[in-house]
């Protein structure tokens, strides 16, 4: 089989019978202590498919991507690959790499390219090949003139250079932060050639412009994709998209706009089923009742069975199996819900699932107070970044700041938050002192990292200096979908979704009349990214955003700032 060590999984199944599909997925169960994640998840990826995985946080998409990896093995169920199959996939840990460059180590990972290079640098110092050296050195150079290995190094050089890492080219890539080593995943993914790929979040890191050349690349490639991503605009160009929910995999054929309609079609199917079984256990319990009621004065022959006793355990049989079916989830986006009728739409107000509950500052205040200022702005370190820039913000209105990554966006925002280590070569940068600022931040704050969940939520409060009591944590972790168990989870384990809700839950801390948020959609789930769009809808303070997902853009709107 040709896959790259990284992908190596013993436990899959090498057909030659399948043809165009190019893996079967078949999952019977999958657990993580008491908790099931699979039960009967199944489904297959054909040649040239691109398919993106969606679904809740925490609910297995990247387990699933273990287990096809082969780095899960715990699991019951089949896995059969297509005989000759080169899949490759993005790593989650990076272990043995090494003092290995950041091209070597995007190079070393491409399939084959290790074992060939090796044989053709070696074959050099052979004084005498037998046949069998010269068989593997003629396979080899086959390999490299057809996937143009002779050219890989310039050509990756090129790809670093696009994705702004050919700084980092020639760097030991286990010094590159998480997001450019996510970068040079992709990278590796791209150049591979592979049958499959298998990628996790590719775009949470990528600017404008290197987002659309890897959707330009996801769209043309004749690899087969298996993209897990809430990145609307990348699901809005595959062909399929596969939900992960209830233990199980639901597909829909076409892209993001076809699988919310598809949804919710079936979701009120699935409504409507799951009503009629409430209705038939309700009934059976009556049924149960005026069975007990009646058996004791049964007045029948010892010869004949008390129809009433046979009545009552037929509905409590009924009853057992009836209950063992499990409320399925439900969601549907705000759009399609409001074109259900009366009787789904109360339906599903009655049934959807639970989601995030953001409450923000929302006083329909018509004060057009000017909270932030730039004049000429030329900011930077060293040098300067960018130069000449004006605009301003008043309360009720949004303003994006929009340019590549390295441009200066973030350091823009830390300009106007007074961060004394930005240098202001020219011009000036206010904030009103009086604004409350809420920042939703890339990354989780430092200081919260070794605390629990819970103590991190009462550290965020206090600092703001904001009342904070046993019930308002608890309270705070049930509304943006912490269990229980959540609140003794150290921050640095919880998973790139919780963190997301911490750091919503830290922007609101002192109730803003100001939001900046930075790439606030990242980790997100679709419904929590509804969810916090139609509260920015309603927000009456004023919005600064950087963000590179257009669906996002598109509703918040707002002046934009190029950088």
């Amino acid at each position: 089989m040709e896959i790259p060590k990284q992908v190596r999984n013993d436990k899959l199944v090498f057909s030659a019978t399948i043809d165009v599909m190019l893996l079967s997925v078949n999952l019977t169960e999958k657990s993580f202590g008491p908790k099931k994640l699979f039960s009967s998840l199944e489904f297959s990826v054909d040649d040239g498919e691109k398919i993106g995985i969606v679904g809740r946080n925490g609910i297995g998409k990247t387990t699933l991507l273990n287990i096809l990896t082969g780095n899960d093995k715990d699991f019951t169920g089949d896995i059969i690959a297509r005989r000759g199959l080169v899949m490759v996939a993005t790593e989650q840990e990076y272990h043995n790499v090494g003092a290995a460059t950041t091209l070597e180590y995007i190079v070393g990972g491409l399939p084959d390219f290790a074992r060939t290079n090796h044989i053709i640098e070696n074959f050099a110092k052979i004084e005498n090949p037998t046949a069998h050296q010269l068989n593997q050195y003629d396979e080899a150079l086959q390999i490299f003139m057809r996937e143009n290995y002779f050219n890989v190094v310039s050509e990756v050089r090129e790809m670093l250079k696009s994705f702004q890492l050919e700084e980092q080219a020639d760097m030991r890539f286990s010094g590159l932060s998480g997001g450019q080593k996510r970068l040079a995943e992709v990278i590796k993914i791209m150049r591979s050639n592979a049958h499959l790929a298998l990628i996790d979040e590719p775009t949470n890191y990528m600017d404008h412009v290197a987002k659309k050349q890897f959707i330009e690349w996801a769209k043309n490639t004749p690899t087969a994709l298996l993209i897990i991503t809430h990145d609307r605009d990348v699901l809005h160009e595959v062909n399929r998209v596969i939900e992960v929910k209830d233990g199980s995999a639901k597909s829909y054929k076409g892209n993001y706009d076809a699988y919310l309609a598809q949804n919710s079609t079936r979701t009120t199917t699935d409504m409507h089923s799951y009503e009629t079984t409430r209705r038939q256990i309700e009934n059976l319990k009556k049924q149960m009742t005026y069975a007990r009621s009646k058996k004791a004065a049964w007045g029948g022959t010892a010869d004949k069975k008390n129809p009433f006793v046979v009545m009552e355990e037929h509905a409590k049989r009924e009853i057992a199996e009836l209950e063992k079916i499990e409320k399925p989830s439900f969601w549907i986006d705000k759009d399609s819900a409001a074109n259900l009728d009366f009787k789904d739409s109360t339906r599903y107000e009655k049934y959807k699932d639970r989601n995030l509950r953001i409450n923000m500052k929302n006083d329909n205040s018509k004060s057009r107070r000017v909270l932030i200022r730039a004049e000429d702005l030329s900011i930077g370190f060293a040098t300067p970044l960018f130069h000449g820039k004006n605009f301003e913000l008043s309360e009720n209105d949004i303003l994006e700041i929009h340019g590549r990554n390295g441009a200066g966006k973030t350091t823009l925002i830390k300009a106007i938050l007074g961060d004394p280590a930005v240098k202001i070569f020219h011009g000036s940068v206010f904030l009103d002192p009086h604004a409350r600022v809420g920042i939703y931040r890339q990354e989780v704050d430092n200081s919260l990292f070794n605390l629990n969940l819970h103590d991190a939520i009462e550290q965020i409060y206090t600092v703001q200096k904001q009342d904070i009591s046993e019930t308002k944590v608890r309270k705070l972790a049930n509304d943006y979908l912490f269990s229980e168990s959540d609140l003794a989870v150290l921050v640095k384990n919880l998973s790139g979704g919780q963190k997301a809700r911490l750091q919503i839950i830290a922007m609101l801390s002192n109730d803003p009349n100001l939001l900046i948020l930075d790439e606030p959609t990242s980790h997100l789930d679709l419904p929590s990214i509804e969810e916090l769009e139609t509260a920015l809808e309603k927000y009456s303070g004023a919005v600064l955003y950087i963000s590179h997902d257009d669906y996002f853009r598109r509703i918040l709107r707002g002046e934009v700032v190029e950088i």
